[in-house]
């Protein structure tokens, strides 16, 4: 390929008569608004709508999808910008650039491929391929584009025709850059808070005291205690609720959810505080602890994700110098259906209760969440995510799920990314992914292309709307 050109109908079936109909399809989507439940681009980035410093920073450094892979080629971390032990990188935006491109070619056949052909092309204008020889040339027009007004994040936010965007946050977080955008008549944009409580479930944690600490602070109330922890929570809850959020996010290692009385609650929590608690104690606080966040979730309707199954940190050498959330994240085996009977035995049919079943190990979605989502009114399968948010993932998760719980049981698309400009090309992936999915029932005769048509539409608007509460 000697110009970065994307196909149009890239995603989209070979057959002709089967191409003809997922065009139509994903016709009807195309230039849809962008609903974005779940991600984790920051909402002052918005709010203070500066200016982008240069290209890696935008495209490369905050994407651990793109920084992950170069670093399986050899390219330390600290040379595509990120922080070490504190210390920031010394690599110059433009050297980051020409890494990267240098590896181009270790991308094909990659989602991130497809995202980046999509940015690059669709956002930028960039016709030339990436490569070493026309790194810098490349760079130099990315560069010019962001130093203009029409490329800082809110004008891209309208230009990628977003409706919604999902931040993630910290219960004790004070919401201020989501108050403000709110308040901005000037912004017509939503954004929304997300709750994450994950820090404050293991209290073998080393930063589990330092999370009570904050949260005492942000709600005023004192979490020396297990009741005061969970008082916390409500009071954070709450205070979410009144800056728009509609959904909390939780990531377990595995997801079993079973009480404990509150006097063995409060004989763990008073341990930990004093160094005293067990390896078996931390077990069975977290797991009390998802309970109790589901408890909660049936009282105040934030709809409630759960992502088990990923080894946070895998490398611990990486972990100690550059930090969480740097690409080495890794996928456990998955199970659902016995570690969330008793959550589900309780909430199961509460009218109230929602929960978004996300996980990293596909085999999954048939054996489990498609079954859970296919009885339980409160269970939704959510998207495929993180490994696994790919064109051929996206096929095999409607395949498993559609046959025990139909289209309606599932999330909607979750693009999960910090790589603000990767959004509305995740989007499209998804939308074509959909398309060639819903065209082959249609040839097939499984379907009629009218009824795929709304329920294409459906995927894209109503379903992710009505799932999240938006």
């Amino acid at each position: 390929m000697t110009q970065l050109t994307p196909h149009p109908d890239r995603l989209l079936p070979a057959d002709p008569t089967t191409l003809a109909i997922a065009r139509r399809l994903y016709g009807e989507v195309a230039g849809a608004p962008i609903l974005s439940p779940h991600g984790h681009v920051d909402a002052t980035l918005l709010l203070e709508n500066a200016a982008f410093r240069d290209p890696a920073e935008l495209l490369i450094t905050p994407d651990h999808y793109v920084t992950r892979l170069l670093h399986a080629h050899g390219v330390a971390l600290g040379d595509l910008g990120l922080a070490d032990r504190g210390v920031a990188s010394t690599a110059s935006g433009s050297d980051i650039w020409r890494r990267f491109c240098s590896h181009w070619h270790h991308f094909a056949g990659t989602p991130v491929r497809y995202w980046f052909e999509t940015e690059l092309h669709d956002v930028f204008g960039i016709t030339e391929v990436p490569s070493a020889d026309t790194a810098d040339s490349i760079y130099a027009q990315i560069a010019a584009k962001l130093a203009q007004p029409g490329w800082r994040p809110r004008a891209l936010f309208e230009r990628f025709n977003i409706e919604v965007l999902a931040t993630t946050d910290d219960p004790a977080d004070s919401l201020d850059a989501h108050r403000a955008l709110a308040e901005d008549p000037t912004f017509h944009g939503r954004v929304l808070p997300t709750f994450r409580a994950d820090r404050y479930m293991d209290p073998s944690a080393p930063a589990w005291r330092g999370a009570l600490t904050a949260i005492a602070e942000a709600a005023d109330i004192d979490t020396g205690t297990y009741a005061g922890l969970i008082a916390a929570l409500r009071n954070r809850r709450a205070h979410f609720i009144n800056h728009g959020a509609t959904a909390t996010d939780t990531g377990v290692l595995e997801p079993t959810a079973e009480p404990l009385p509150l006097a063995e609650a409060e004989r763990i929590h008073a341990a930990a505080l004093a160094g005293t608690a067990t390896e078996a104690d931390a077990v069975a606080y977290r797991r009390n602890m998802l309970y109790r966040y589901a408890e909660m979730a049936a009282e105040d309707g934030l709809v409630m994700q759960l992502h088990p199954g990923v080894i946070r940190g895998h490398h611990t050498p990486t972990l100690e110098r550059f930090g969480p959330d740097t690409g080495h994240d890794l996928p456990d085996q998955g199970s659902f259906t016995r570690p969330l009977r008793r959550m589900l035995q309780d909430f199961g049919t509460n009218d109230t209760f929602r929960l978004v079943l996300f996980t990293v190990d596909e085999t999954v979605f048939s054996r489990e969440i498609g079954p859970l989502a296919g009885f339980y009114p409160s269970v939704y399968a959510g998207a495929p995510w993180w490994f696994i948010d790919t064109p051929a993932a996206i096929a095999r998760y409607r395949s498993a799920v559609t046959d025990s719980a139909g289209f309606a049981k599932t999330s909607g698309f979750i693009d999960d990314t910090r790589a603000f400009c990767s959004i509305p090309a995740r989007h499209d992936m998804s939308r074509r992914a959909d398309a060639a999915f819903l065209a082959g029932l249609v040839a097939t005769h499984q379907l009629g292309e009218d009824e795929a048509a709304v329920l294409i539409r459906d995927l894209t608007d109503r379903i992710p709307r009505e799932v999240f509460r938006l």
